[in-house]
């Protein structure tokens, strides 16, 4: 049985499909059957009525979500995926510890370390997020940072991150803090900005209730109501990760994520990341979670390069 969804214009079609239809073979992997085009119509083969309906239900969110944005990429189509096929649970609104409402969406883990590193940030004051790119981690940590704050619980978010390729030395590059810092933290809007409007995010950054800054600017201060991300955590060194870590309140909360695949630091210098996930294991309050290639969520094929420079580096040791 076919099924087929005719878009009313074109430039919402290539934003649903993406650029060269690179989408459409990632929507063929969430419903398990064959899409073809044809002029402004997209058309599922299935012999599933099921899989049919939720591809009409997926088609119509996709096209709300390109209403607001540019383009869109495997893991946003994956968030709407989860957001339809879970409507229709027995147990009525899935339970708060593994999901992540930010205004009118829900974020549904993807894989059982998504689904534990959400717990945790629901548990603990401190949460670790190891693991490749694309594993999903800083994405889940803005997103929880974003319901806390929208929903009242936290007064800020204050984002940082190690700024290696410059030496932490940002004085030479043009413009101000923000400037110089924008071009490190653009994974990080970019998440943002699937959750919320570009506008409310500025509206927030005018008021003060989202901070970003240099790793290097955190020395001295206080983290007081507020949910404060370290990312790239791996290129920290063992000071500055203990800096950062005497840095919060008895009411912060800290998410630290990072790759201890992808260290920039000299060759003089140890990971501060890898110091904290071997000493602090145990202590109370501290949660993490190592994901591995199995979460990425980008692309298969990222998953599979992954996998290939893991057995490389497992086949040097």
């Amino acid at each position: 049985m076919n099924h087929t969804f005719i878009f009313t214009d074109t430039s919402t079609m290539t934003k649903v499909c993406g650029v060269n239809d690179r989408n459409i073979g990632y929507i063929e992997l969430l419903l398990h059957g064959d899409i073809f085009l044809q002029g402004n119509s997209i058309t599922l083969t299935k012999s599933e009525t099921q899989e049919n309906t939720l591809f009409l239900d997926l088609m119509k969110a996709l096209v709300e979500v390109a209403k607001v944005q540019d383009y869109l990429s495997e893991p946003e189509i994956f968030i709407e995926y989860q957001n339809i096929t879970h409507k229709g649970e027995e147990d009525g609104e899935p339970s708060k510890d593994v999901t992540i409402a930010v205004g009118s969406k829900v974020i549904y883990p993807k894989s059982s370390h998504q689904r534990q590193f959400i717990s945790l940030l629901h548990e603990k004051q401190l949460t670790f997020g190891i693991g490749p790119a694309g594993t999903g981690k800083t994405f889940l940590a803005i997103a929880y940072a974003l319901k806390e704050v929208l929903s009242g619980r936290k007064q800020r978010i204050i984002i940082t991150r190690p700024v290696v390729e410059a030496g932490e030395n940002l004085g030479f590059l043009p413009g101000d803090l923000s400037q110089k810092l924008g071009p490190y933290l653009t994974p990080i809007y970019d998440a943002m900005e699937y959750m919320i409007p570009p506008t409310m995010i500025k509206r927030l950054e005018e008021s003060g209730t989202i901070e970003s800054a240099p790793l290097a600017y955190m020395r001295g201060r206080s983290f007081n109501n507020a949910v404060v991300i370290l990312d790239e955590g791996q290129n920290t060194t063992l000071e500055q990760m203990k800096m950062f870590l005497t840095r919060m309140s008895e009411n912060s909360t800290a998410i630290v994520t990072g790759d201890i695949t992808q260290i920039d630091l000299p060759k003089a210098k140890s990971s501060g990341l890898v110091h904290a996930a071997r000493i602090l294991h145990n202590v109370s309050g501290i949660g993490f979670v190592e994901f591995s290639s199995n979460d990425v969520i980008r692309s298969s094929l990222v998953q599979r390069i992954i996998n290939a420079y893991e057995s490389e580096s497992s086949s040097e040791k």
